[in-house]
Protein backbone atom coordinates (compact mmCIF):
# COMPACT_ATOMS: atom_id res chain seq x y z
CA UNK A 1 0.00 0.00 0.00
CA UNK A 2 1.68 3.06 -0.97
CA UNK A 3 1.51 6.48 1.51
CA UNK A 4 -0.57 9.08 0.38
CA UNK A 5 0.47 12.45 -0.39
CA UNK A 6 -0.48 15.70 -0.88
CA UNK A 7 0.10 18.09 -3.26
CA UNK A 8 1.19 21.85 -3.16
CA UNK A 9 2.24 24.08 -0.46
CA UNK A 10 0.97 22.22 2.22
CA UNK A 11 2.70 19.30 1.21
CA UNK A 12 5.89 21.49 1.04
CA UNK A 13 5.13 22.81 4.56
CA UNK A 14 5.59 19.58 6.12
CA UNK A 15 8.83 18.65 4.39
CA UNK A 16 10.14 21.42 5.27
CA UNK A 17 8.51 21.02 9.01
CA UNK A 18 10.12 17.20 8.47
CA UNK A 19 13.68 19.04 8.19
CA UNK A 20 13.86 20.36 11.77
CA UNK A 21 14.79 18.43 14.74
CA UNK A 22 12.69 15.83 16.69
CA UNK A 23 9.92 16.78 14.20
CA UNK A 24 8.38 13.25 12.63
CA UNK A 25 5.84 13.06 9.90
CA UNK A 26 2.68 12.58 12.65
CA UNK A 27 4.45 15.75 14.45
CA UNK A 28 5.23 17.88 11.23
CA UNK A 29 1.56 16.91 9.86
CA UNK A 30 0.01 18.03 13.28
CA UNK A 31 1.68 21.04 13.15
CA UNK A 32 0.66 22.01 9.63
CA UNK A 33 -2.82 21.64 10.04
CA UNK A 34 -2.68 23.35 12.70
CA UNK A 35 -0.94 26.72 10.65
CA UNK A 36 -3.54 25.91 7.67
CA UNK A 37 -6.33 26.28 10.57
CA UNK A 38 -4.79 29.25 11.96
CA UNK A 39 -5.58 33.14 11.71
CA UNK A 40 -3.84 34.23 8.65
CA UNK A 41 -1.91 36.85 11.44
CA UNK A 42 -1.10 34.00 13.61
CA UNK A 43 0.76 32.34 10.10
CA UNK A 44 2.31 35.58 9.80
CA UNK A 45 3.13 36.28 12.73
CA UNK A 46 5.50 32.58 12.63
CA UNK A 47 6.89 33.51 9.36
CA UNK A 48 7.98 36.78 10.28
CA UNK A 49 9.69 36.24 13.17
CA UNK A 50 11.15 33.08 11.28
CA UNK A 51 12.85 35.84 8.68
CA UNK A 52 13.58 38.33 11.49
CA UNK A 53 15.54 35.29 13.43
CA UNK A 54 17.65 34.57 10.46
CA UNK A 55 18.41 38.76 8.76
CA UNK A 56 18.86 40.13 12.00
CA UNK A 57 20.33 37.85 14.49
CA UNK A 58 24.15 37.33 14.57
CA UNK A 59 27.31 36.83 16.46
CA UNK A 60 27.77 39.15 19.55
CA UNK A 61 31.55 40.74 18.56
CA UNK A 62 32.35 40.52 22.06
CA UNK A 63 31.35 37.47 23.42
CA UNK A 64 29.69 35.49 20.63
CA UNK A 65 26.75 35.06 22.54
CA UNK A 66 23.28 35.22 19.65
CA UNK A 67 22.36 39.27 19.53
CA UNK A 68 20.64 41.46 17.06
CA UNK A 69 22.47 44.43 17.98
CA UNK A 70 26.83 44.95 18.02
CA UNK A 71 26.53 43.78 21.51
CA UNK A 72 24.38 40.82 23.25
CA UNK A 73 21.97 41.95 25.98
CA UNK A 74 24.69 40.40 28.70
CA UNK A 75 28.05 42.42 27.43
CA UNK A 76 25.69 45.62 27.26
CA UNK A 77 24.61 45.13 30.35
CA UNK A 78 26.84 47.54 33.00
CA UNK A 79 26.02 45.48 35.79
CA UNK A 80 27.43 42.87 34.38
CA UNK A 81 30.96 41.58 35.86
CA UNK A 82 33.48 42.46 33.16
CA UNK A 83 36.37 40.80 34.76
CA UNK A 84 34.85 37.18 35.55
CA UNK A 85 34.28 35.76 31.80
CA UNK A 86 32.81 32.19 31.60
CA UNK A 87 33.68 29.99 28.72
CA UNK A 88 30.85 28.10 26.74
CA UNK A 89 30.68 25.88 23.89
CA UNK A 90 27.64 27.31 22.11
CA UNK A 91 25.10 29.63 23.11
CA UNK A 92 22.44 26.81 24.52
CA UNK A 93 24.81 26.15 26.76
CA UNK A 94 24.99 30.00 27.95
CA UNK A 95 21.15 30.32 27.95
CA UNK A 96 21.12 27.06 30.60
CA UNK A 97 23.53 28.94 32.90
CA UNK A 98 21.72 32.35 32.66
CA UNK A 99 18.97 30.13 34.17
CA UNK A 100 20.31 29.56 37.37
CA UNK A 101 20.11 32.96 38.68
CA UNK A 102 23.83 33.02 40.24
CA UNK A 103 26.08 34.19 37.42
CA UNK A 104 27.02 37.63 37.23
CA UNK A 105 29.87 37.66 34.85
CA UNK A 106 29.86 37.83 31.35
CA UNK A 107 30.43 35.30 28.36
CA UNK A 108 32.82 33.77 25.85
CA UNK A 109 31.13 31.18 23.20
CA UNK A 110 33.54 28.79 21.62
CA UNK A 111 31.12 27.80 18.92
CA UNK A 112 32.27 24.16 19.55
CA UNK A 113 34.69 22.18 20.67
CA UNK A 114 38.48 20.88 19.96
CA UNK A 115 37.14 17.28 17.69
CA UNK A 116 40.09 16.74 15.65
CA UNK A 117 38.54 13.22 13.99
CA UNK A 118 35.40 15.70 12.93
CA UNK A 119 38.07 18.12 11.44
CA UNK A 120 37.43 20.80 14.44
CA UNK A 121 41.10 22.48 15.66
CA UNK A 122 41.56 25.18 17.83
CA UNK A 123 41.85 27.39 14.98
CA UNK A 124 38.10 26.97 14.10
CA UNK A 125 37.15 27.84 17.44
CA UNK A 126 36.70 31.99 18.68
CA UNK A 127 39.77 31.28 21.51
CA UNK A 128 41.83 33.75 19.79
CA UNK A 129 39.37 36.33 20.51
CA UNK A 130 39.02 34.87 24.04
CA UNK A 131 42.58 35.13 24.78
CA UNK A 132 42.51 38.90 23.01
CA UNK A 133 39.41 39.64 25.57
CA UNK A 134 41.38 38.43 28.59
CA UNK A 135 44.61 40.40 27.78
CA UNK A 136 42.87 43.38 26.88
CA UNK A 137 40.81 43.91 30.06
CA UNK A 138 40.63 43.42 33.76
CA UNK A 139 39.91 39.81 33.79
CA UNK A 140 39.96 38.22 37.21
CA UNK A 141 39.06 34.58 36.80
CA UNK A 142 38.32 32.87 33.34
CA UNK A 143 35.53 29.87 34.25
CA UNK A 144 35.62 26.80 31.85
CA UNK A 145 31.92 25.55 31.35
CA UNK A 146 32.86 23.26 28.68
CA UNK A 147 30.79 20.15 28.38
CA UNK A 148 32.20 17.23 30.26
CA UNK A 149 32.64 15.39 27.42
CA UNK A 150 36.51 13.60 26.21
CA UNK A 151 35.89 16.60 23.53
CA UNK A 152 34.75 19.37 25.97
CA UNK A 153 38.05 18.40 28.30
CA UNK A 154 40.44 18.43 25.90
CA UNK A 155 38.85 21.98 24.67
CA UNK A 156 39.36 23.10 28.35
CA UNK A 157 43.02 21.61 28.78
CA UNK A 158 44.27 23.89 25.27
CA UNK A 159 42.57 26.32 27.14
CA UNK A 160 44.03 26.52 30.37
CA UNK A 161 48.00 25.77 28.71
CA UNK A 162 47.16 29.23 26.46
CA UNK A 163 46.14 30.82 30.17
CA UNK A 164 48.92 29.94 31.79
CA UNK A 165 51.34 32.45 31.25
CA UNK A 166 48.45 35.34 31.70
CA UNK A 167 48.73 35.72 35.36
CA UNK A 168 44.67 35.11 35.46
CA UNK A 169 42.83 32.78 37.85
CA UNK A 170 41.38 29.99 35.74
CA UNK A 171 38.74 27.54 37.15
CA UNK A 172 36.43 24.65 35.93
CA UNK A 173 32.72 23.63 37.09
CA UNK A 174 32.09 21.15 39.41
CA UNK A 175 31.48 17.66 38.69
CA UNK A 176 27.85 18.61 39.29
CA UNK A 177 27.36 17.78 35.80
CA UNK A 178 27.94 13.61 35.00
CA UNK A 179 30.98 13.25 32.68
CA UNK A 180 29.55 11.96 29.39
CA UNK A 181 26.34 14.76 29.65
CA UNK A 182 25.77 18.06 28.18
CA UNK A 183 25.08 21.14 29.73
CA UNK A 184 21.81 22.43 27.90
CA UNK A 185 20.60 19.08 29.40
CA UNK A 186 20.92 19.72 33.17
CA UNK A 187 18.61 20.87 35.59
CA UNK A 188 19.26 24.17 37.35
CA UNK A 189 20.29 22.78 40.34
CA UNK A 190 23.08 20.53 38.96
CA UNK A 191 24.13 23.58 37.19
CA UNK A 192 23.58 25.69 40.06
CA UNK A 193 26.09 23.73 42.13
CA UNK A 194 28.66 22.85 39.45
CA UNK A 195 28.96 26.58 38.92
CA UNK A 196 29.27 27.21 42.90
CA UNK A 197 31.44 24.46 43.33
CA UNK A 198 34.09 25.51 40.63
CA UNK A 199 37.16 24.79 41.12
CA UNK A 200 41.14 25.34 39.86
CA UNK A 201 41.36 22.73 37.00
CA UNK A 202 45.29 22.12 37.91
Amino acid sequence: MTESKLTGPLQRLMDELKKLPGIGARSAERVAFHLLKADREEALALAQAIMATKDEIRPCSRCYNLADGELCSICADPRRDQGQIIVVEQPKDLLALEATGVITGVYHVLMGHIAPLEGVEPGDLTIDLLLSRVKSGDVREVILATNPTLEGDTTALHIISLLADIGVTVTRLARGIAPGSQIEYANRAMLEEAFRGRRSPL
